[in-house]
């Protein structure tokens, strides 16, 4: 039974893409039951990100009619009927494991040899296994690409100095502004992204951290955390006037900040400038913003500027982590020829009620 993988990532298609295709989290295990209700594939792995949209399959179905059946379900649950050519990408063995174990290492990354995605994509994987979507090949699949993510890790210098898609908002911050010193920032949004972007503004000297979240007892929490202090979700324009950098990264399915309520606010600033960074997808910040007078918007997409500025010093070690992957990738894909026949007996036992 292949494994194959069908997804769309940075690589492929800019943001205004991707917000159209991504899963709230709370979606996914309902979008996995009706994928393998389908009869389409036997075990299902969906992973969504800020930079990627992918979903693992492992079926009995031939490629043609798995991959393109994966094509519409993509398609169909998002009600996406726009023309869409080479931002799909269709991926089958030994490619789609050697994709899985890339992805797993930072290797695909915005931010070569990020750690961020490893996180991610293993609350994937868990999230599908609770739910009773995988078995046999992507449980040995998914096992494996964590393993080789951390030889990697510990192998090779892919990863030092590696950083994240949350401090490269900070170097972001430091190209616009002289010193983060005295500087006052707003982190829309208390998830692991934004406390990892507040916890790095303040290392670099920002002056304070104002927290705002839908759930104000998380707001509170990190806070506390973080020396700052929490505002109510819809109090954030209490604030404004003294805020030179916000930070949005919230899981809202609409804009959070737009022109239409921020513009009229933006004479109490007297002027000084505003860095608007919007790492959410779908994107927090209405794009209409980067045309106001002082207003500096930059989305997940932009980061990919300061990003390649720190792929230089890593791209020697590109050609070794590749070897290793590809060396790994064939003992699965191997070891599940070898061992079809018994390896079907101990499937888990699904059930589509």
């Amino acid at each position: 039974m292949p494994i194959i993988a069908l997804g769309l990532s940075h690589h492929s298609a800019p943001v205004q893409v991707r917000e159209r295709f991504a899963f709230a989290e709370s979606a996914i295990p309902a979008a996995l039951e009706r994928l393998r209700a389908s009869g389409l594939v036997d075990e299902a792995v969906i992973l969504s990100t800020c930079n990627r949209v992918e979903i693992y399959a492992a079926t009995s179905r031939t490629d043609h009619e798995a991959l393109t059946g994966l094509r519409q379900f993509l398609l169909d649950h998002h009600q996406y009927s726009d023309p869409i050519a080479n931002e799909l990408y269709l991926l089958r063995e030994p490619d789609s494991v050697e994709h899985l174990f890339k992805v797993a290492c930072g290797m695909d990354s915005m931010v070569l040899g990020e750690t961020e995605i490893l996180g991610q994509l293993k609350k994937a994987y868990d999230l599908a296994l609770q739910g009773k979507h995988t078995g046999g090949r992507l449980n040995k699949a998914f096992q494996r690409a964590f393993n080789v993510a951390k030889h990697i890790r510990t192998e090779t210098n892919i990863q030092r100095g590696s950083i994240s898609v949350a401090s490269v908002a900070v170097e972001l911050a430091e190209k616009i502004f002289d010193s983060l010193a005295e500087r006052h920032v707003m982190v829309i949004g208390a998830g692991e992204t934004s406390e990892k972007t507040a916890r790095a503004l303040l290392s670099r000297g920002a002056r304070s951290v104002i927290v705002s979240n839908r759930s104000h007892d998380r707001a509170v929490a990190l806070a506390t955390e973080l020396g700052g202090h929490a505002i109510h979700f819809d109090e954030w324009h209490t604030e404004f006037a003294r805020i030179d950098i916000i930070i949005s990264s919230t899981s809202a399915p609409h804009y959070v900040l737009d022109r239409a309520r921020l513009e009229p606010l933006l004479p109490l600033r007297e002027n000084r400038p505003l860095l608007l960074v919007d790492i959410a997808v779908p994107r927090d910040i209405e794009p209409e913003l980067n045309f106001l007078e002082n207003v500096f918007l930059y989305n997940i997409d932009d980061l990919q500027a300061i990003a390649s500025d720190y792929l230089k010093q890593r791209h020697s070690e590109i050609a070794r982590c590749e070897t290793i992957i590809r060396e790994k990738a064939k003992s699965v894909l191997t070891r599940a020829t070898s061992s079809a026949a018994p390896a079907v007996a101990p499937r888990l036992a699904y059930s589509h009620e």
